[in-house]
């Protein structure tokens, strides 16, 4: 294996590149153009112009990559990490990843001869889906990226992306590493500090923005931000003239005054170890990091990691994507827009609103071939048919739990039979064949999920509707998956296997075999940019990833989690108590709690905040006081009336109290002993959100912010020790 400390700035003097020759790329070239001549036609959707097939005829012939020479990088003495935007790493390549590295561009280049007439982006104007192809994606990347370097965008600085997923987010990114530059994605939800805080670490010199309300927030911290030289707009028009201020349309015009020739000079100056995108961490645990990854991170693990999780290339079934997770998080950036290129994906883009009840729609309209969703979204998805369970007549609400209960018994005693039973069939037929059509997933055959764990609650509401839901594990740092599930790789509660190519080992293993999670491979992070200590913390000197996650491997190399070492409670009796899977405990023996945190750390026994489901803002998804169906449902069989949080929390409802104690009870009942009993529990009068910084952008649970916003309420729990 390796072996490298510290960093490493040197870069390789020649381009490794894919296997095809100039002169027979350019040639197939020139015959596809002439079958697109027709849809490229079309007018862009940013710029009102024609693209041409002479313009995109001489932008092939200019960036055709050169036949490569070797498979190997020139430096080997080079480190395997660096802190630098502009340094360079040796890349992981041995003889379990031994596939050429390559560039974005190569990667859309070869994409490009393969599915040029197919289309690539679909998005929704006045009500009415339209498509862009493969072929004018790539010149509209190319026109941003000429754009870019007319705006005086430098090599290694950054273009920050503020705004929803949208055609504009992806030609930005694709043209930013056609320009030289690094891509950074800033959460919409940001406050003005947090971009500020971004934008200055990054260094960009352009940041794009789609609203006016986004815009604000950036004219409010320019003055902070010394290295960026313009804002562009791309969905509202700006309130009034700014300097270095652009529209769209007029940042794609400042490209025509760059030459292809100079676009080309910067392409194929580029190599796949240096640095092209930058994934800041949520914060979560401290000040964000920014990851950076290289070239051949993206394409490695958008060709190697997809294929783990059986997404099929466009010659065997154009696979067909909704785009809606923030593009800022790696899982949505690498599924959608990385993948997407990779193998001829059509990729639609779902409405602002997405996560506030409009996904369904789009899914409906769409019909995706696979999906994928953080365990929050599929949540929602289930509470909804709850939901309308509850308010259909008898008969129909019979059916259904008839169908699902036959289905996941199927599903859970015989995981990998094709022959179903009779009944089974029957009930898919009857029954859960419609309700999957009626949410979009008539023809999705793959589900996944990823970036938080899930209930086995969840679990198993969608095993009843025949949705097998596949995990994925890794982190910014691994680019994304370094492992996964797929329908030839699944195991109930498991995060599927590792990524071929990848290795992963377990260290400090306890006698159940759980230990901390390392990582090797094509899909580790350069390092976090400006960030020596923290890059020596999680890489070491062999090159392994210590990811901060406790988990194990079975038999058959399927990967369990169990939680985080850091969030291990390490109790005053010096007991290790893993909080994950006592919350989810609760959260399974008690269907009216959202939210279950464990508290215990240093203290002489274990207590935990509970919040109840109640129903979300529909514009700002914030929690409000009226319970869900499932929770009222659950106060009406225990013997309350309540139909709100603030009834049961400010009146004590004695029956929900009762009720919540003795599922406590039945949980500690089942622990492994009393060091890990819940003796003490509170109901916060509000659900953990984004909104009020108890979950991350992701609905990662924000633990320290918890323990410190709640303060008051946990010491509470610890004023009589005599326990």
């Amino acid at each position: 294996m390796p072996r490298s400390s510290g960093a490493g700035y040197g870069c390789p003097s020649r381009d490794p590149s894919m296997p095809d020759s100039r002169e027979g790329l350019a040639e197939s070239r020139h015959d596809k153009v002439e079958t697109t001549q027709e849809s490229l036609k079309t007018s862009s959707q940013t710029d009102g112009q024609t693209l041409s097939k002479e313009s995109l005829s001489h932008a092939l012939e200019l960036s055709a990559p050169e036949k490569v020479k070797d498979g190997q990088l020139e430096s080997p003495e080079e480190a395997l990490w660096t802190t630098r935007a502009d340094g360079c790493v040796r890349l992981r390549i041995d003889p379990s990843c031994p596939q050429l590295p390559y560039t974005v561009h190569q990667m859309f280049y070869e994409a490009l001869d393969k599915y040029g007439n197919l289309s690539a982006l679909g998005f929704k104007r006045q009500d009415k889906w339209e498509h862009i192809s493969y072929s004018q994606y790539y010149l509209l990347a190319r026109r941003a990226a000429k754009g870019f370097l007319k705006l005086g965008l430098e090599r290694v600085h950054s273009v920050a992306i503020l705004g929803f997923n949208s055609p504009e987010w992806f030609f930005s990114a694709v043209g930013t590493v056609f320009a030289g530059g690094i891509v950074t994605g800033i959460y919409t939800t940001s406050s003005p500090e947090a971009c500020q805080y971004i934008a200055h670490d990054c260094r960009a010199n352009v940041i794009m923005v789609d609203t006016q309300k986004q815009l604000e927030k950036i004219l409010k911290i320019w003055k902070h931000l010394p290295h960026l030289k313009a804002v562009v707009i791309y969905k509202d028009p700006p309130l009034r003239k700014m300097a270095n201020v652009y529209t769209m349309e007029e940042f794609m015009e400042l490209g025509n005054e760059v030459p292809e020739e100079a676009l080309d000079s910067v392409i194929h100056a580029q190599h796949p170890n240096q640095c092209c995108v930058l994934v800041y961490t949520s914060g979560t645990t401290g000040t964000p990091k920014g990851v950076m990854l290289s070239q051949d991170n993206i394409t490695w693990t958008a060709r190697y990691g997809s294929q783990a999780g059986d997404i099929q290339p466009a010659e065997v079934q154009q696979e067909v994507v909704v785009s809606y997770l923030p593009l800022s998080h790696i899982a949505a950036q690498i599924y959608d827009l990385w993948t997407g290129i990779q193998w001829g994906a059509q990729v639609c883009f779902a409405e602002p609103d997405a996560l506030k009840g409009s996904l369904v729609n789009t899914l409906r309209e769409v019909e995706p071939t696979s999906h994928m969703g953080v365990p929050r979204v599929w949540e929602k998805i289930m509470e909804r048919i709850q939901q309308v369970a509850t308010q259909s007549g008898f008969i129909r609400r019979k059916m259904l739990l008839w169908a699902m209960s036959v289905t996941l018994e199927q599903n859970l005693t015989c995981p990998g039979s094709d022959l179903k039973p009779f009944t089974t069939r029957l009930a898919d037929y009857l029954v859960l064949a419609k309700v999957r059509q009626a949410l979009g997933f008539a023809k999705c055959q793959k589900s996944f999920y990823g970036a938080a764990p899930m209930t086995a609650e969840t679990q198993h509401f969608f095993l009843g509707l025949n949705i097998r839901l596949y995990a994925g594990y890794g982190l910014s740092e691994t680019s994304g998956p370094h492992f996964m599930s797929s329908p030839y790789n699944y195991r109930l509660y498991s995060s599927g296997k590792v990524v071929p190519g990848c290795l992963v080992k377990l260290v400090n293993q306890d006698a159940e075999g759980i230990g901390e999670i390392c990582l090797w491979g094509r899909t580790i992070f350069m390092g976090y940019l400006n960030m020596e200590d923290k890059t020596r913390e999680a890489i070491d000197e062999d090159g392994w990833l210590h990811t901060g996650d406790a988990g194990r491997l079975d038999d058959d190399g399927f990967l369990y989690i169990t939680g985080r070492l850091k969030e291990l409670i390490i109790t005053a009796g010096g007991e290790n108590v893993p909080p994950v899977p006592i919350e989810e405990a609760v959260k399974m023996e008690l269907p009216i709690i959202s939210n279950a945190m464990l508290i215990g750390d240093q203290r002489k026994f274990l207590s935990m905040l509970l919040t109840l489901k109640c129903t979300l803002d529909p514009d700002t998804s914030d929690p409000m006081d009226n319970l869900t169906e499932q929770a009222v449902e659950f106060c009406q069989r225990v013997g309350s009336r309540a139909t709100t949080v603030s009834e049961i929390v400010g009146k004590k409802d004695e029956a929900v109290y009762q009720a919540i104690e003795e599922g406590i009870r039945r949980v500690n009942t089942n622990a492994a002993a009393r060091p890990y009993h819940i003796q003490k529990w509170a109901i916060l009068e509000r659900d953990f959100s984004i909104s009020g910084g108890e979950l991350g952008p992701t609905m990662k649970l924000k633990r320290l912010t918890v323990l410190e916003k709640y303060k008051e309420i946990i010491d509470s729990f610890y004023q009589d020790q005599n326990m």
